[in-house]
């Protein structure tokens, strides 16, 4: 993919004048706040539906742009990846299919067998994202960023070389693993809450968003000597297990569904975190020059009550309801806003637009190209292709793009299928009734909601779009997935997820 520079100059330009406003702070860089909310849903946000309590993320997003075409993969760690490193996962090796799947606690090889499908790193999985690939933080940082992540981290930790602190974070707070008990932080037995590389005991009890919470307002509050802040917020919430104060689930008393009423409860705990977060920047005279991104990381599951209607699918699957992410910028340096723009962004491009608007220039050769221009003022997105995934391996052998208007599935495209409402919120029940397996070609500027397969009644652009899915899979890197290894079990070391052991 080309790596677009030329188109930076204008915006770079804007953001430098802001950023040199009294009241900015003593940087004459923007601070960046990159929010990835976990398994949120397409209609799990008030903007796309009324019904969701989030007004402070709504006010966010209509006082910035809402971005109603921006993709992310379909599971945890293959997006984490793409915002880190800015390459598409087939590249890194960290594709495929699978989840941070719910489990009690008990033998890891029952719980997660070495199964052949890819996806989220597993617990007892000695892997990582290869140490080759430079994280964007470690960029920032060359920028004369302070960087700091709180939440989950889900890129590996069996060796502390892939661990936050060893990727460009100053600091870290928070969990290594994919899920988390949000009162014990916990996950198969095993305790999975760190501050930096220590193990913190001392928070049993309490629900995480609420630390984690003041964990970042306090690195707001001692920003050191004025340095441009980079906040990585990847929330907890909403990914399961569904746990919530209770006076966040008795605001939606009107829900029948318990674990939707629950689940909404979570959106509107974060809604609250990030307007503390948001609290904290203004009175520290910082809000002025902060570009904030807001993203989710997947589509909303619904076998745990997340939501993506009107879209197909949802998370773990190729669908859009699987791969469009509810999103939105905010900030003041946008030259143009207050209206919902559709053009094409991924997940991929997120490491360079933030390293531009820090000043800096990605490395050539990189997926990702910077969209800070079609951010600040509009202008169209340089991006016109993507690759959603390409895995190779049976059973679960699958190939997507989108190339224009025009998307393109080929082999696996996982389940739940179907349009599901929020008054049905199983993976059991009717679906579109297609095979899990077969091809498939929309028209997503005529069919966004992919009711109607053009695969029969397309056959040249069926085979245009095969050409060029096949061009992208000689690309493929094989994906890192090794089988579990009891090392990494938390008995061996006290308890407690730890590295060291591969």
């Amino acid at each position: 993919m080309q790596c677009v520079v030329l188109f930076l100059v204008a915006a770079a330009g804007a953001l430098a004048a802001v950023s040199a406003q009294p009241g900015s702070g003593n940087t004459t860089k923007p601070h960046i706040i990159f929010i990835v909310a976990d398994d949120l849903g397409w209609n799990d946000v008030g903007w796309h539906n009324p019904d969701v309590k989030t007004p402070v993320l709504d006010q966010l997003a209509h006082d910035g742009v809402i971005l109603n075409q921006t993709y992310v993969n379909y599971v945890c760690t293959p997006s984490r990846t793409a915002f880190m490193t800015g390459y598409f996962p087939y590249h890194v090796g960290m594709q495929g299919l699978g989840g941070c799947h719910s489990a009690p606690a008990g033998d890891l090889n029952t719980t997660f067998p070495n199964r052949s499908q890819h996806g989220a790193m597993l617990p007892e999985q000695p892997a990582g994202v290869p140490s080759k690939f430079t994280f964007l933080p470690e960029k920032l940082k060359e920028l004369g960023y302070s960087t700091h992540v709180v939440g989950k981290w889900h890129l590996g930790f069996c060796n502390w070389n892939y661990t936050p602190t060893y990727r460009g974070f100053d600091s870290f707070y928070g969990f290594y693993n994919g899920q988390d008990d949000y009162y014990k932080h916990t996950v198969l037995g095993g305790l999975d809450l760190r501050d930096d590389k220590e193990v913190v005991k001392t928070k049993d009890g309490e629900y995480s968003t609420y630390f984690f919470t003041d964990r970042i307002v306090d690195i707001i509050e001692k920003n050191p000597l004025g340095l441009p802040l980079f906040l990585y917020l990847p929330f907890q919430n909403v990914h399961e297990p569904l746990q919530v104060p209770k006076r966040f689930e008795d605001m939606y008393s009107n829900v029948q569904n318990e674990n939707r009423r629950i689940f909404l409860g979570m959106v509107s705990a974060m809604d609250e975190a990030i307007g503390n977060v948001t609290m904290a920047m203004k009175k520290a005279g910082l809000w002025d020059n902060t570009l904030l991104i807001f993203t989710a990381d997947n589509g909303g599951w619904p076998l745990f009550s997340g939501n993506n209607f009107p879209l197909r699918g949802g998370k773990i699957t190729l669908w859009e309801g699987g791969t469009r992410a509810s999103a939105f910028v905010h900030g003041k340096m946008l030259q143009k806003t207050g209206y919902t723009s559709d053009e094409m962004i991924h997940a991929v491009d997120w490491f360079p637009t933030i390293l531009a608007a820090a000043g800096g220039t990605a490395d050539p050769g990189m997926d990702g190209v910077s969209q800070l221009d079609t951010l600040v003022s509009g202008q169209p997105s340089p991006r016109t292709e993507f690759v959603y995934n390409i895995d190779d391996d049976f059973p679960t052998k699958q190939g997507a793009i989108r190339v224009g208007d025009y998307k393109l599935i080929e082999g696996y495209a996982g389940k739940p299928d179907g349009w599901i409402r929020p008054d049905n919120l199983t993976d059991s029940q009717p679906d579109s009734g297609d095979p899990i397996t077969g091809t498939w070609l929309f028209n997503l500027k005529d069919d966004p909601t992919e009711h109607h397969n053009l695969a029969d009644t397309m056959p040249d652009k069926l085979k245009e779009m095969q050409g060029k899915l096949e061009d992208y899979r000689m690309t493929i890197v094989p994906a890192i997935w090794p089988k579990n290894d009891p090392k990494g079990n938390p008995k061996h070391w006290d308890g407690a997820w730890s590295p060291g052991w591969c």
